[in-house]
């Protein structure tokens, strides 16, 4: 069994090194370059200067190691290890002032994710998970939300211009009709963060990158909840859905998202 320990504290110590950088860029916001990817798709400095502090943070501890990042070419390693690393999830919050926005980092080895990290400066609220090892939030084990119906709980609905915006729709229409409440805050991130937590049932989106859900699936499977199976190297490659909740809401979920999303 690979010994994941040293990974594991040097990527908690690096989340809060961005994460204080991202947050004195979000102090000083009013001076951001900002510049528009696609409808709804922004990226500013901070998150590609952030990306460049935590990808020369890592070659400097972990120089055979893969990175793959949001914003930069990826580097291919030797050692068998990649980080999976988004500098700020949620950038549309982030440029608009709004405290929801986090620092994601995976590392995938074996086409699986052995390590997820998500830091959420505004409210120094850390999450870790290590594969087989369970999750924590600031330290302390957190598990889904157990025994609650859709009928008293949130599902997150997630969506972007990669997918055509028709098809969320039938999914808010089926979770109201089912007398479930919908969330999105613009933060795929930190709201799987938030299923691993308890704060809510589940999140779906039809597609995500890696760099967003990752670390999060990992965190939602260690603490109970059920994720689909999927290669984190194709993921990588090419991102995919992500369907995820607590055992008592996932084939629901599910099915509704499979009947919404289908060709």
């Amino acid at each position: 069994m690979v010994d994941l320990s040293e990974r594991k504290t040097f990527a908690v110590s690096l989340a809060h090194e961005a994460g204080a950088l991202a947050l004195d860029y979000f102090s000083r916001k009013e001076a951001l370059v900002v510049d528009q990817k696609g409808a709804q798709d922004w990226v500013s400095e901070a998150d590609r200067n952030v990306e460049i502090f935590v990808r020369e943070k890592i070659e400097a501890a972990f120089p055979d190691d893969g990175i793959v990042g949001e914003e930069h070419a990826p580097k291919a390693g030797t050692s068998g290890f990649d980080w999976v690393i988004d500098p700020i999830d949620g950038t549309t919050n982030f440029v608009n002032g709004i405290p929801a926005w986090t620092i994601v980092l995976a590392v995938v080895s074996d086409r699986k994710t052995q390590i997820g990290i998500i830091y959420e400066p505004n409210v120094n609220e850390t999450y870790v998970a290590v594969r087989g090892q369970g999750v924590t939030l600031n330290d302390q084990p957190i598990s889904v939300a157990k025994g609650v119906a859709l009928t008293s709980g949130t599902v997150s609905v997630g969506y972007s211009n990669r997918v055509e915006a028709s098809n969320v729709l039938p999914v808010i229409t089926a979770l109201v009709e089912r007398g479930a409440l919908y969330h999105r805050n613009a933060s795929g991130a930190l709201s799987l963060a938030y299923v691993a937590a308890g704060r809510l049932l589940g999140y779906v989106e039809e597609h995500m990158n890696a760099w967003d859900c990752l670390a999060a699936q990992l965190m939602i499977a260690e603490a109970g909840g059920v994720i689909e199976d999927q290669d984190a190297q194709a993921m990588i490659r090419t991102g995919g859905r992500v369907i995820a909740g607590t055992p008592e809401v996932f084939d629901t979920l599910k099915a509704i998202c499979e009947d919404a999303w289908r060709e």
